[in-house]
């Protein structure tokens, strides 16, 4: 990812978290990217009983003034605003905590016995480690260690 795109994000999250707070909403990720039709920027949000379409119309109207006004973005660009779906990611420990008893898939950033990627049940966090139940065992993985994770099917 460029350091344009990289530094685009970064300014998009600080305000869409405050509107996220504003509208009683989760920022779950932004995404800015080139894509076969043009750039795209995918704004993924989330509450605790699901999100409604209004939920999105309301995150896209705002967020649509807010980039308007700042002329952050100098080319033309296509504005998402969804839902994570089903096999949401997992971004920090408070994602893990709040998704315990739910299927995951982790990939962690070095190979442990020539495997990297962990799909179970997510049993439970403690400090900085999750717990995994693959196959009838425990698997257990500092936070530190994730590279990529999300709920699974």
């Amino acid at each position: 990812m460029s350091n344009e795109a990289e530094r685009t994000i970064a300014v998009i999250e600080a305000y869409a978290e405050s509107l996220m707070d504003e509208l009683g909403l989760e920022l779950v990720e932004v995404q800015f990217r080139r894509e076969g039709h043009g750039w795209v920027l995918r704004i993924f949000i989330d509450k605790e009983d699901g999100v409604t379409i209004d939920d999105c119309t309301a995150v896209s109207r705002s967020i649509s003034t807010w980039l308007d006004v700042e002329d952050l973005i100098e080319h033309a660009f296509h504005l998402e605003v969804s839902s994570p779906g089903l096999e949401r990611p997992l971004k920090n420990i408070d994602d893990f905590k709040r998704f315990a008893g739910r299927k995951a898939r982790v990939k962690i950033k070095e190979p442990r016995d020539e495997r990297r990627v962990f799909t179970g049940i997510l049993e439970s966090v403690q400090d900085n480690e999750i717990t995994l139940i693959v196959d009838e065992n425990k698997v257990h993985i500092a936070f530190d260690e994730i590279a990529k994770a999300r709920l699974a099917l």
